[in-house]
């Protein structure tokens, strides 16, 4: 069965607002053992640094932008043989909002590109803390201390532009209490296996889908990661049989020990921080359009502007409209 190495950049668990980093990406790469040794020996030969572990900063950094586009560039060591899910973890937080108390997240897309303008740049950000807070309840947590400010949040927000499109949409997530309260029930009760806010699960799955298109099973190698616990992984893999998924099966290793995750492990990083700049609007062309033949065409992305630099040619003009929400 063909080995896929994978690994990720961006982690920050269910804390997507608030955390250090706003893309989660990850990378897998389809390279024989040889080609990624070879290639992790031609990496360092021309960055030379003393480090014993290189990371994806060596390859970042100014005067190693040529070992960058080299590794990208077509006709490259990894070009047509890579794939990097992104996920705009703001907009993966409205997503799953809107998902959760409308049961669809059709509204999602809209409300995201809406909202800073309609409530400015502060309203809009105390949503997206409400929103992440709604979704993060912890078991045995009050479920008070997760419903009472959000919508406290969503009805400020509506009385302050209750005649505008984003406040319609708002005013119809605050008319969705009891869908909330089951949801903080539950979860304190009995925690979830896939929490709903955690990118990493649903980027597993779409993974094993771009590479089993063709309808041969892969086997995914993955960095070490605690998210993925032998439970999770074992009904990852079971849901993605169930779904028509040709997930053979899902193996943990150290990155260290294997250079084909080393190589997923530089293309996560690489493509974290190129899909962040494009975010901040500070984006490099030439390197957004180095990265671009190796993005999903499924990943979650809410911003328009960003996304029509970074998405491949045949993704649609929904970013995260199809977001994989079994998970």
């Amino acid at each position: 069965m063909p080995e896929v190495a994978c690994d990720e950049s961006g982690s920050d668990g269910e804390n997507l607002v608030g955390g250090n980093t706003d893309v989660f990406a990850h990378a897998s790469v389809a390279l024989p053992w040889d080609v990624a040794a070879e290639c992790v020996r031609e990496i360092r030969h021309r960055v030379r640094s003393p480090a014993e572990e290189y990371k994806a900063n060596h390859l970042l950094r100014e005067k190693h932008r040529a070992v960058l586009e080299w590794l990208l560039a077509p006709g490259g060591p990894i070009h047509g043989r890579a794939h990097v899910h992104l996920t705009h973890k703001a907009f993966f937080v409205v997503d799953r909002t809107v998902g959760l108390l409308l049961d669809d997240a059709a509204d999602a897309v809209p409300l995201f590109r809406l909202g800073p303008d309609t409530f400015g740049p502060d309203g809009w950000h105390a949503f997206l803390v409400a929103a992440n807070r709604l979704l993060r309840v912890r078991p045995g947590g009050d479920p008070a201390d997760a419903g009472e400010p959000f919508f406290r949040t969503v009805d400020a927000l509506v009385r302050a532009r209750p005649e505008t499109e984003a406040a319609r949409t708002l005013r119809r997530l605050g008319a969705g209490r009891a869908r909330a309260d089951d949801y903080l029930a539950r979860v304190r009760t009995v925690p979830a296996l896939f929490p709903v806010l955690n990118p990493l699960f649903p980027a597993i799955r779409l993974t094993a889908a771009h590479w089993s298109a063709g309808g041969r099973p892969v086997m995914l190698v993955h960095d070490q990661q605690n998210a993925l616990t032998p439970g999770r992984i074992a009904r990852l893999v079971q849901a993605a049989r169930r779904d028509g998924t040709g997930l053979g099966g899902l193996r943990l290793v150290d990155s260290r020990d294997d250079a084909r995750v080393q190589i997923a492990d530089f293309l996560a990083g690489i493509a974290r921080r190129i899909a962040s700049d494009e975010l901040a609007g500070r984006g490099d062309p030439d390197l957004t359009a180095g990265l671009r033949p190796y993005v999903g065409a499924e990943s979650v992305w809410g911003d328009p502007h960003s996304w029509s630099r970074l998405a491949p040619t045949a993704a649609g003009p929904g970013p995260g409209a199809d977001a994989d929400r079994g998970f």
